[in-house]
């Protein structure tokens, strides 16, 4: 790969941003859609880019090939599982306390990738990476003015879909060697045909009169934060590379936070400042360690 310029810089910034900003457009989608809805918006509104992409570029979608189990199989655990856990968690919880908690996918994705694959072990470097992000989110936990036993299971919730984010990565190498387009369109696919009973028979959207920020959120969130943002991930990692692109990570719980404080004016207390900067060196030590 090639040396990054100033302009890679900036994309991997917009990114950065884009996935930073769902959390508190998930906190303003909450206040007039229930979870399995702003699940099935999101997945529904950010298939139409990725549809568009492969149409554009003639790739083939190949949702119900033969491997048509995976893709479901993924779907779901990639996207509807943490899409609706999110939203739930989200509605107790402060959006900054969500883009924290989310943020440690790597360190989850560490510890998997050590029992699930062959060149992914632990070393020292990573175990002190591991302890560090895990410990700041104990910490987390201790806050009691944000955290106490109304919305402890919520902020349990979040930390489960972060994990199934992880689970839908180990199980997308079994179809990696099929395009990213292909595999991305495929398992919205799944997932919106997965939803669209749920949705139905749970929430009814169709009888709701959703607020206007309620609902120009949760567009966001399909459209921008989903189909968008994926797309731009494609075109960093093609130019750029894994290890360039996986630099997001820093920067989601940090711009999560200082944008839920700006749209949403959510407390940031003490203990929040130290939990993300301990995600955000325990993250920094494994990828250096990786």
């Amino acid at each position: 790969m090639k040396q990054p310029k100033l302009f890679d810089y900036f994309l991997l910034t917009v990114l950065a941003l884009i996935w930073a900003s769902a959390f508190f457009n998930i906190k303003i989608a909450t206040y007039s859609f229930g979870p399995v809805t702003i699940a099935f918006l999101r997945v529904f509104f950010g298939a139409i880019p990725v549809l568009l992409l492969c149409y554009y570029k003639n790739i083939k979608i190949e949702a119900f090939s033969k491997d048509w189990f995976w893709f479901a199989m993924i779907g779901f655990i990639n996207l509807v599982a943490p899409f609706f856990l999110i939203a739930y968690g989200v509605k107790s919880v402060q959006s900054n306390l969500a883009a924290i908690l989310m943020s440690t996918t790597p360190l989850s994705s560490t510890v998997l990738g050590h029992f699930y694959t062959k060149n992914e072990k632990f070393n020292f470097i990573k175990t002190i990476g591991i302890l560090i992000g895990f410990s700041g989110i104990v910490f987390l936990f201790s806050d009691n003015l944000l955290i106490d036993e109304n919305n402890f299971t919520s902020a349990l919730l979040i930390l489960l879909g972060s994990t199934c984010y992880v689970i839908g990565g180990v199980l997308t190498l079994k179809i990696s060697k099929k395009k990213n387009e292909n595999v991305t369109g495929s398992i919205l696919i799944w997932a919106t045909i997965i939803l669209i009973p749920l949705v139905g028979f749970i929430e009814k959207p169709w009888q709701l009169v959703p607020r206007l920020d309620s609902t120009i959120s949760v567009i966001y969130l399909g459209l921008v934060s989903t189909g968008i943002a994926w797309l731009l991930r494609f075109r960093i990692l093609v130019k750029n590379g894994l290890i360039f692109q996986s630099q997001v990570s820093y920067l989601i719980p940090i711009f999560g936070t200082i944008l839920s404080y700006i749209f949403l004016k959510e407390l940031i207390t003490f203990k929040v400042l130290i939990s993300l900067v301990a995600v955000v060196v325990g993250i920094y030590f494994v990828k250096r360690a990786s």
